[in-house]
């Protein structure tokens, strides 16, 4: 008994480590920087101006994390105009920390205009876009840009633009996470087109990430399916299930050729939760229903692929090969949590009525009622707040 209620306490650690109890995931700043041919430049950061007033960077996987935790979900709440006068005394300390080189030479930046989204579901981050504006000198060869770590991972990108002759070149994505300036960009020639491997790494890492360890709704469905069975085959098979439905899915939302409001797709995400954790209390098999079930909740979890994937950009040139990796990036993560998840749980177990009784069943309550709780906390924010 004693080895058993061991093994219970690792599992519930494992899951406790995914299920946090008031967050925002921590997401890197996207940056686009624009040069203009006539020489002025705009920087447009996308970011979370509650992380940025709070210094909650990504050193934490969710705000819960941080030590004020407090003061950023007392922000995420305000409205778009209180928010905007809480950031103002930011200002400086923002155009401090930031730093634009052009030829090796600093170019003061100023603010420009701001735009906050209203609060919305206050467990979604609500990504603002801060501009700043400059002008370099003409006939300048090279950029570089300094986003420091204090306020958080970014991905930049640069966008050469003549207004006159109607054309743009993009550069390639430069993800940075450490305390460095990002690789120079060139401004003496139309970008080098990036590299069917050089959007590989970076898209696969993205997919990754955004399961392990962001992915908080994608980690419980996963755990939830991996659950039902300590054998592999309805495991492969659910798995199957929802890796063809969230590939089509987030192939069609990319595209555009299929869109669903959040107020559709955050509570239903939920109930996907909620339903696979309590079919597992129910049988110890899998029904006639479940894989049906799970490739329809796939297709929702591919829109909300899809709409990561559409933020973070996709390279014009090779646009289908970022969309693939990307999702190997995705199916990576979850092979990985499936991986952990067998070698902390499942191979210690030897008796399938002992794992049920000591894995399954707690391990599928407490996951359905976290799915069950933000379910109908989404029904009541989207329908009744």
């Amino acid at each position: 008994m004693q080895k058993i209620l061991q093994k219970l306490s690792l599992f519930l650690t494992v899951i406790s480590l995914y299920v946090p109890v008031y967050a925002d995931v921590v997401k890197p700043a996207l940056v686009e920087i624009s040069v203009f041919s006539d020489a002025r430049v705009s920087v447009e950061i996308r970011t979370s101006i509650e992380a940025l007033l709070t210094g909650i960077n990504g050193r934490y996987r969710n705000t819960q994390d941080a030590p004020n935790s407090d003061e950023y979900d007392a922000l995420r709440e305000l409205e778009a105009e209180d928010l905007q006068k809480e950031f103002t005394a930011f200002h400086p300390v923002l155009l401090e920390g930031v730093n634009l080189r052009v030829d090796g030479v600093v170019v003061p930046l100023e603010m420009g205009e701001i735009d906050i989204a209203p609060p919305g579901y206050t467990k979604v981050p609500r990504a603002s876009v801060i501009r700043l504006v400059g002008t370099i000198p003409e006939g300048s060869k090279s950029l570089q840009w300094y986003y420091p770590a204090k306020f958080g991972d970014q991905a930049v990108r640069v966008r050469q633009v003549n207004e006159e002759a109607g054309e743009y070149h993009w550069s390639g994505h430069q993800w940075v996470k450490d305390d460095v300036p990002s690789e120079p960009f060139s401004l003496t020639e139309v970008f080098t087109k990036p590299t069917f491997w050089s959007v590989a790494a970076m898209y696969i890492e993205a997919g990754f990430l955004h399961i392990v360890p962001k992915g908080l709704d994608h980690i419980l469905f996963i755990l939830g399916i991996f659950l039902i069975s300590m054998r592999l085959k309805p495991l492969l098979l659910q798995a199957t299930m929802f890796t063809v439905a969230h590939s089509l899915t987030l192939s069609l939302g990319v595209f555009g050729l299929v869109n669903l409001p959040p107020q559709v797709i955050e509570p239903l995400i939920a109930l996907s939760i909620a339903y696979v954790a309590f079919e597992n209390l129910a049988s110890e098999r899998l029904s006639r229903f479940r894989l049906p079930v799970v490739f329809a909740f796939g297709l929702l979890h591919g829109l909300g692929f899809a709409s990561i994937l559409t933020e973070f950009g996709l390279p014009e040139d090779l646009y289908v090969a970022a969309l693939l990796w990307f999702n190997v990036g995705v199916e990576f993560g979850q092979i990985a949590l499936l991986v952990f998840a067998y070698l902390a749980i499942t191979t210690w177990f030897a008796n399938p009525n002992v794992y049920r009784r000591f894995v399954v069943i707690p391990g599928s309550l407490a996951i359905g009622g976290l799915g069950a709780y933000w379910m109908v906390e989404r029904v009541i924010y989207f329908y009744f707040s």
